[in-house]
């Protein structure tokens, strides 16, 4: 009896220095598991059952313990019943992270919407698709391929993948509980479409890219050389930590910040302007901060993304999430459909024309996909390259909005492909090298 004392005693020793060794992630953990119930709930419609064992089935945050409130649109997450995290849902805002100075009662705005009701067929429109045959298409081999990536088998955990060959679905499938109605999060895929806001800005004689990045407190120091196009392609040279293994600048961004905006613009320089390349989520969430600074109202800021791109395109089903002060996290937080992230892929294939209106100018894609010096041909400016070969198999004028988790919409201009790719896991676990190259395979 002594003996299983003992063990009973060291077990809990064991367990209350692990507390206390990781006590300040505990913030981060029940953080992240509130938001993404929320989000999960509120925006894809999904149940708690699925959101938690899928969603939240990751290392350490799967610790957490969750509720969700519908009727007063909450969620909420402990670990170990300690450090409460409350998620709040906010119509047209999506679901924040909230903490004890959140006032709800301020966040009056939200976005208007124009959702017309077209005529027109998938993609140019949202109505059924096109059936189409082409005959260079070995469609037997081609859904094989696809089928292979979401056999439960493997470690892929896809979710959804739509292919769009000329402008018309070739494929497309789904993993059971989700279809072409399920919203998904994109995760950094939402950069590419910040980005995109910059080039229908810059077409419309707004803003121009080159131009030094109009942020007040830079201007008495090296800072203030930095340009919209140093933040674009990640070469602000600016201190930032990219790492969610750890209470890093990002998780301390995403998960503790009032205002996502300021993260990034309050680091000192540790490099000149283009001197080094260093991913960072917390310069698109200034770039959001910029965006929103270029109009006379917040209301024009939140209007801008769905007036000029979402809603012109016909993307009715995204949202983009904002922080508690009412910013866009261009960093992370953009919901869409699988079909409507093919739509967004199909702008860029037909080089910014919709329907015969340009919403951005043919060289913007130049610009976007130009390699990035020191990223080893790998980004562009907030798209993601093969330039440097990194998939072998794969064209070298493919690029991509790029997603945590293997989120990914490949155009290919070469090929008139846009592929889209969703789910729960990304390299090493699916192979987007073979991947790619069994749809190019394909098609002859």
């Amino acid at each position: 009896m002594k003996i299983i004392k003992r063990i009973l005693l060291l077990l809990l020793i064991i367990i209350g220095i692990a507390i206390y060794l990781n006590y300040p992630k505990l913030n981060i953990i029940s953080g992240y598991a509130s938001k993404s119930l929320a989000s999960n709930a509120f925006i894809a419609n999904r149940s708690v059952s699925s959101i938690v064992k899928n969603d939240n089935n990751m290392p350490l945050i799967k610790l957490a313990e969750v509720s969700l409130d519908k009727n007063k649109k909450t969620a909420s997450a402990t670990v170990f019943g300690l450090m409460e995290r409350k998620s709040i849902y906010r119509e047209g805002l999506g679901s924040v992270l909230i903490n004890d100075s959140f006032d709800a009662s301020k966040m009056t705005l939200k976005p208007n919407r124009n959702k017309v009701i077209d005529t027109l067929p998938y993609p140019f429109g949202n109505n059924t698709p096109i059936d189409t045959i082409f005959n260079n298409i070995d469609y037997p081999q081609l859904n094989k391929h696809i089928t292979a990536v979401f056999d439960n088998s493997m470690e892929s955990k896809t979710r959804s993948v739509l292919v769009l060959y000329k402008n018309r679905i070739i494929a497309e499938q789904y993993i059971e509980g989700f279809n072409k109605n399920t919203l998904i999060l994109g995760w950094s895929m939402t950069k590419s479409i910040l980005a995109t806001l910059y080039g229908t800005l810059e077409y419309n004689g707004k803003i121009n890219v080159n131009n030094r990045a109009p942020v007040a407190s830079w201007q008495k120091d090296e800072r203030k050389n930095i340009t919209i196009n140093n933040l674009l392609r990640m070469q602000s040279g600016l201190e930032w930590e990219e790492d969610y293994s750890k209470i890093s600048d990002v998780t301390k961004m995403l998960f503790l910040d009032t205002d996502m905006t300021k993260g990034q613009e309050e680091k000192k320089a540790i490099a000149k302007p283009g001197e080094i390349w260093n991913y960072s989520s917390g310069i698109s969430n200034l770039l959001s901060g910029i965006l929103r600074d270029q109009f006379g109202t917040k209301q024009e800021y939140l209007d801008y993304p769905y007036i000029a791109l979402i809603d012109k395109i016909g993307m009715h089903s995204m949202l983009l999430e904002a922080d508690m002060v009412g910013n866009y996290v261009g960093s992370s937080y953009a919901w869409a459909t699988t079909r409507d992230w093919a739509k967004f892929g199909t702008l860029y294939l037909n080089k910014g024309n919709w329907n015969g209106e340009q919403l951005f100018s043919p060289q913007w894609i130049d610009y976007i996909t130009k390699p990035t010096a020191e990223s080893n041909g790998v980004y562009g400016a907030h798209f993601w390259l093969n330039a440097g070969g990194k998939f072998p198999d794969a064209p070298r004028d493919m690029y991509s909005a790029n997603g945590f988790q293997g989120q990914r919409v490949f155009i290919i201009p070469s090929k008139d492909l846009v592929i889209v790719r969703t789910g729960l896991a990304g390299h090493p676990d699916f192979d987007t090298n073979s991947f790619v190259s069994n749809i190019i395979k394909s098609i002859n």
